[in-house]
C-alpha cells in the first residue's frame, strides 16, 4: 500500500483529537496534533481580536503548511486532527465575515493560501466530524474552560457551524468521510471503532 495522508475536520467539540489518537494508535499511524503551544499571536488575539487576527491566520498558514509538508515526507502514514484547508475556508473567512479581518487583508491572505495548497501534496482522504451545537457546548464545557475558548458560544459555533456546511459543499481535493459523532461512540465501543476504520480502509483503496 502506498503511503497514506489523512486529514480530520470539525467544529470545536467534534471530537477530532480522539478520532486520530485512536485511529492513529490501532493503525501505528504517525499522529500529527494540534496545538496552541509556542504559537506567539494566540494570547493578543483574544485579547483584541481586530488588531490580531490577520497575524493569527498567517501564522497559523505557515506553521500548518510547515507541518504537512514535514508530514508528508515521511514513509508512514499519517493522520492529522486538522486541516489547513478549513483554516482557509472556515476560520479565516468567519472572521472576516464577522469584520475581524478586513476585506483587503482577507484578499491578501487568500493568495497566499493559493499559493501554499497548489504545492502542498493532495491528502488521499478528508473525515468530516459533525455534531450538533449543543452537543459541541457540552463537550467544550465539560473541558474546562482555558483562554483558548473565551467568547466560544451558541452563536459562535452556530456560525462556524453553517460554513463548514458551505465549504463541504464545494469541497472535491479529495475524498471525504463524514461522521457525525453525536449517533457514533468510538471512545468506549471498540466495534464502533472498528466500522470506521473500515470505512476509512474502503475509500483509501
Amino acid at each position: 500500500m502506498s503511503k497514506n495522508i489523512v486529514v480530520i475536520s470539525g467544529n470545536l467539540g467534534t471530537g477530532k483529537t480522539s478520532l486520530a489518537e485512536l485511529i492513529g494508535n490501532r493503525l501505528k499511524w504517525y499522529i500529527v496534533y494540534e496545538s496552541a503551544i509556542g504559537n506567539p499571536y494566540l494570547s493578543d488575539y483574544y485579547t483584541n481580536m481586530k488588531n490580531w487576527a490577520f497575524h493569527l491566520q498567517i501564522y497559523f498558514l505557515g506553521h500548518r503548511s510547515k507541518q504537512y509538508l514535514e508530514v508528508a515526507a515521511m514513509k508512514q502514514h499519517v493522520i492529522l486532527d486538522r486541516c489547513i484547508y478549513e483554516d482557509a475556508n472556515v476560520f479565516a473567512y468567519a472572521l472576516y465575515k464577522t469584520g475581524n479581518i478586513t476585506k483587503r487583508d482577507y484578499n491578501t491572505y487568500l493568495q497566499l493560501y493559493k499559493i501554499v495548497e497548489s504545492i502542498l501534496p493532495t491528502p488521499n482522504l478528508l473525515i468530516h466530524l459533525k455534531a450538533p451545537v449543543t452537543t459541541l457546548l457540552q463537550r467544550i464545557k465539560k473541558r474546562g474552560l482555558g483562554f483558548d475558548y473565551k467568547g466560544i458560544n451558541e452563536d459562535y459555533l452556530t456560525l462556524i457551524d453553517s460554513f463548514y456546511d458551505k465549504w463541504m459543499q464545494t469541497f472535491n481535493t479529495c475524498p471525504v468521510l463524514t461522521i457525525n459523532t453525536d449517533e457514533v461512540n468510538y471512545i468506549d465501543d471498540k466495534e464502533c471503532l472498528e466500522n470506521i476504520i473500515s470505512a476509512i480502509s474502503k475509500r483509501l483503496v
